[in-house]
Formats: structure tokens, C-alpha cells, sequence
């Protein structure tokens, strides 16, 4: 028999679904993003500077930071998520130490972060005013009322 999540285990029927942090999810992505990017330039990196620095650095630290990377979207709902996103936006900047072109990828990455965050936050903000006034249009009209559409 599988076993089913606190979620699962509590619901009932006629609850209604908890909305996703649209915050988390637009962070999440570009989380998962930068990872691939991360991987990649690992691997150009690794061709680049054959010979020249450590192979086994060069993919460790790469590897490292894609894993790093994709397991920080676990964290983003904790209070200090977005906090490490914020530091591996600077670590992904400071790759360009290894290739230049790296600064401009992590900058405009760590805007994408940014704006991510920015309009997640006004979003997330805007679903919780809509869903307090659709409570309270619930309470007023009955359970199961929909408002009529002209």
C-alpha cells in the first residue's frame, strides 16, 4: 500500500486547494535554469582550460554548484531560502573568474532572480486579497454560490 503524505491524510472532501507560492514557483525556475547553465559552462570550462587547471576541480566545483543549485528550490518556502538564492546568484556571478562570460550570464540571471522574486511576491499578494474577497462574498451567499456572470 503507498503511503500517503500529511496533505493527503488530512484532506476532505469540499476543502479547498492550497494555492502554490507563485513566488516559489518563479524562483524555483530560475533556480533550475541557472543549473543547467552551471553544467554546461562546467563543461566549457572544463574544454577551455584543458591542460591549464585541474579537470577534476573544474568538474567538482561545476557539478557542485548544478546539484547545489537544483536542491536550493527545496528550501525557497523556508524563511532563509531565498536568502541562499541570493547567494548563489553571487557565486554564479563570481564563476566569471573562470570564464569572463560568466559575469554577464550571472548578472542577468541574478535580475531574472530579482524580478522573479519581485513579481512573485506581488502576485502571491494579489491571490491572498483575491481569495480573502471571494471567502468573504462565500460567507455572504452561501457555500457552493458562484457569482452570476452578465
Amino acid at each position: 500500500m503507498a503511503r500517503m503524505t500529511k496533505a493527503q491524510r488530512e484532506w476532505r472532501p469540499g476543502m479547498p486547494k492550497k494555492r502554490r507560492s507563485t513566488k516559489v514557483m518563479f524562483a524555483s525556475t530560475v533556480l533550475l535554469l541557472e543549473a543547467f547553465v552551471a553544467f554546461f559552462a562546467t563543461l566549457a570550462v572544463f574544454g577551455l582550460k584543458r591542460g591549464e587547471v585541474d579537470p577534476a576541480l573544474i568538474l567538482g566545483f561545476g557539478i557542485a554548484l548544478s546539484v547545489v543549485l537544483v536542491l536550493a528550490c527545496a528550501v525557497l518556502s523556508k524563511p532563509w531560502g531565498v536568502g541562499l538564492g541570493w547567494a548563489l546568484q553571487l557565486v554564479l556571478i563570481l564563476t566569471g573568474l573562470a570564464e569572463p562570460m560568466m559575469f554577464i550570464v550571472g548578472v542577468l540571471f541574478a535580475a531574472c532572480w530579482w524580478y522573479g522574486i519581485r513579481a512573485g511576491i506581488r502576485i502571491d499578494r494579489e491571490n491572498a486579497e483575491r481569495d480573502r474577497e471571494q471567502a468573504a462574498w462565500d460567507a455572504e451567499h452561501g457555500d457552493g454560490a458562484t457569482p452570476e456572470t452578465p
